[in-house]
């Protein structure tokens, strides 16, 4: 394989407008080369001849920073459909922190076999052990997969299992720390007491089949034998949803939880402030999917949040970017103002009349605001002064008490808000006889985002407003009402202090999409004919993405029908599917991508779940003291399937059997809720569909 070929299969299956492949026309390293680097000089033994390529240049990443990667060796990175993917340049005599990756957003690996299905994959997160491992099982079945960091070694594995087995190791004292984060994906471990495999294989001299076989030596199949703690069905309003981080992947799911972890706040306070900011970059660039049209990508976040449980930090981090962006705009309308302010003031007769023509007075750039009311900026938008805005704000007490919800301006401010959120218009029809007579009284094809964050004495009355239910507000709204760790975090903590998140290589990671994102560098943002902004049309990936997407509406459907779980929330649920498609579209865009997988599609939904559960808490939708119907169907699927070994039984058994007010198209919609919180799992074998039942639910 060239590096010519390398590259243009990697364009091709990135697909992603814009970018440059990192490959690159290297030539491949040489003994020479490698100056003596004993690593090196072993992997170049195993891979040669084409997969260590000689680095002569400093390379860039997207057209954007550049690396220092002269001199080094680069180690291809492989995805699961052994796809080029990105480059590892590793230094002479180097150790993992002098490694340089050339696209961090991409999931591959440094692939050491050859990847059919006779070949075992085993996982490995350091270099050096991948390639002492390689050595020592060269005569074995086995390929091993080598992640370019500790860091990424999760999402490596979990990358390559979706088509094979992957085989990780870890000893006793380690086991919990390896396996819980891939607890359920198809992943093998090799447990063994105190010495690891590459030990046994170095100097106990043991065959691998041999370290197997030790009595002391477990083996875990992560996917059959982990099931969560599970979670309450019902909605009493007391107890909170679990955050279903896992709906994220990648680096942004990295973000999520490195926020959460440096701010100690709620992994959904964390979560909702991420998806603020893609709503406030993506909105300018790009429209979601639905029907046969296409849809801002605008979102409305609710997230409850006590004083001082972290709300301005966890947005300090996610928006950092984005106030970054906001403050150099604003410094130069600041100069741009005055320098028109001296103009004016030096002109006169029809140089003045001229200038006036041609140079516009500068309007203030600001699209972000904390501090406001509706009115001032629905003006900004029918001046033509901006295009897209942010209402994001760790104090909402200004949105739901202030002048906007008061009085008879709260219905008109409502209804103002709906139409932006669906279809990007504003219609400000005022007197003409007034000081502020302006011939503008519309806009169209603006964007706006609401991020409210409040403390529980502010929302819980908002979402049990009549006029805000009524209106349709709430039922565009995705709702986080997480517990507060208040109480529970740690301050004393001298290593927990040191570490800085602005020297994360995560965070930054964001920050530089963010970057890119907000101020792209190769053109500026397309408009129309008439000067308005010409947003990308986010497609499905193919048929099937958008069956998918269209199932788990049907599905959303079937559950408003009478003794359905969302019944009583009916307008809230015939906005799910559309949040979902905002949110897969949002997730695409951050990936520089222009289509939606079936893969988003799925976890865009289990945030918009996550959501309406929380919704359900304040809504009281469900009537007290009654069963839901997700309820009887767990109670039932525990009684049929007790004294199986596995709880196992087969799906077309359910269909048939299940109680008469559960069957038809209900039915699926429950089985999959019942697995999106851990009740249940629905697998195929052959030509059956299997449904294994958690052993929590099963009572003796």
């Amino acid at each position: 394989m060239t590096t010519t070929s390398q590259t243009a299969t990697h364009e091709k299956t990135r697909g992603k407008a814009g970018l440059v492949s990192v490959l690159g026309d290297h030539q491949p390293a040489t003994e020479q080369t490698l100056q003596g680097d004993v690593l090196l000089k072993k992997l170049y033994d195993i891979l040669r001849p084409n997969s260590l390529l000689d680095i002569k240049v400093n390379l860039s990443v997207n057209q954007g920073d550049i690396l220092p990667t002269a001199g080094m060796t680069g180690l291809i990175l492989h995805n699961k459909d052994y796809e080029p993917v990105s480059l590892l340049c590793v230094p002479p005599h180097s150790k993992p922190k002098d490694y340089v990756v050339t696209d961090p957003f991409e999931t591959g690996a440094l692939i050491i076999g050859k990847m059919d299905s006779t070949h075992e994959l085993i996982a490995v997160n350091n270099i050096a052990h991948a390639v002492e491992l390689a050595y020592l099982l060269m005569a074995e079945n086995v390929t091993i997969l080598a992640s370019r960091d500790e860091w990424s070694f999760n999402d490596m594995v979990k990358h390559f299992a979706q088509d094979s087995c992957v085989t990780i190791m870890a000893t006793a004292d380690v086991k919990d720390e390896v396996t819980k984060p891939l607890i359920g994906a198809n992943v093998r471990a090799i447990i063994t007491s105190e010495r690891t495999v590459l030990e046994h294989l170095d100097y106990g001299n043991l065959s691998y089949k041999a370290i197997l076989a030790l009595d002391d030596t477990k083996i875990v199949e992560l996917k059959s034998v982990a099931w969560p703690e599970l979670e309450q069905l019902s909605s009493g309003p007391n107890k909170q949803t679990r955050y279903p981080i896992e709906a994220w992947d990648g680096l942004l799911q990295k973000v999520i939880k490195k926020i959460a972890y440096y701010q100690q706040v709620p992994e959904a306070m964390a979560g909702n402030c991420v998806l603020g900011a893609l709503a406030h970059i993506g909105q300018a660039h790009v429209d979601a999917p639905i029907g046969h049209k296409h849809m801002p990508t605008s979102l409305i976040l609710i997230t409850e949040g006590e004083s001082g449980s972290g709300k301005t930090q966890a947005m300090d981090l996610s928006h950092y970017k984005i106030k970054r962006y906001e403050q150099s705009q604003y410094e130069q309308y600041i100069v741009e103002h005055k320098e028109h302010k001296a103009q004016l003031a030096s002109l006169k007769g029809a140089e003045l009349k001229e200038y006036l023509a041609n140079e516009p007075i500068p309007h203030n750039p600001e699209r972000l605001f904390k501090d406001a009311t509706i009115e001032p900026i629905l003006d900004k938008f029918v001046n033509g002064e901006i295009t897209d805005a942010s209402w994001s704000t760790d104090d909402a007490a200004q949105f739901f008490n202030g002048h906007t919800m008061k009085g008879d301006t709260a219905g008109n401010a409502l209804a103002a808000i709906t139409d932006l959120y669906s279809g990007g218009e504003v219609n400000r029809t005022r007197s003409q006889k007034n000081a502020y007579a302006t011939p503008h009284t519309k806009a169209f094809n603006v964007r706006m985002t609401l991020m409210l964050m409040a403390q529980r004495i502010i929302l819980e009355p908002a979402l049990t407003d009549a006029m805000m239910n009524q209106q349709g507000f709430l039922a565009r709204a995705l709702i986080a009402c997480p517990n507060s760790l208040q109480g529970y975090r740690t301050f004393d903590n001298a290593k927990l202090r040191a570490q800085n998140p602005h020297r994360d290589a995560d965070l930054i990671a964001y920050w530089n999409r963010c970057d890119d994102l907000l101020d792209p560098v190769d053109s500026n943002a397309p408009t129309d004919e008439k000067g308005a902004p010409k947003r990308f049309k986010m497609q499905w990936h193919d048929e099937q993405t958008e069956q998918v997407f269209y199932e788990h509406m049907q599905t959303i459907e079937g559950r408003q029908a009478k003794g359905g779980s969302l019944e009583h929330l009916k307008a809230y649920a015939s906005r799910m599917a559309e949040n979902a498609s905002r949110i897969a579209s949002l997730i695409a865009f951050f990936d520089k991508r222009q289509t939606i997988t079936t893969d988003d599609i799925k976890r865009a939904f289990m945030l918009v779940e996550y959501s309406t559960a929380e919704r359900l808490r304040y809504a009281d939708a469900t009537p007290t003291g009654e069963q839901s119907d997700i309820e009887k169907l767990s109670i039932w699927l525990a009684g049929k399937a007790k004294g199986k070994i596995p709880h196992v039984l087969n799906k077309s058994f359910v269909t048939q059997n299940a109680p008469n007010a559960l069957r038809g198209k209900k039915l699926n919609g429950l089985l999959d809720d019942l697995e999106s919180l851990g009740y249940i799992r629905l697998e195929s074998e052959g030509r059956k569909r299997l449904i294994y039942v958690s052993p929590h639910l099963i009572i003796d």
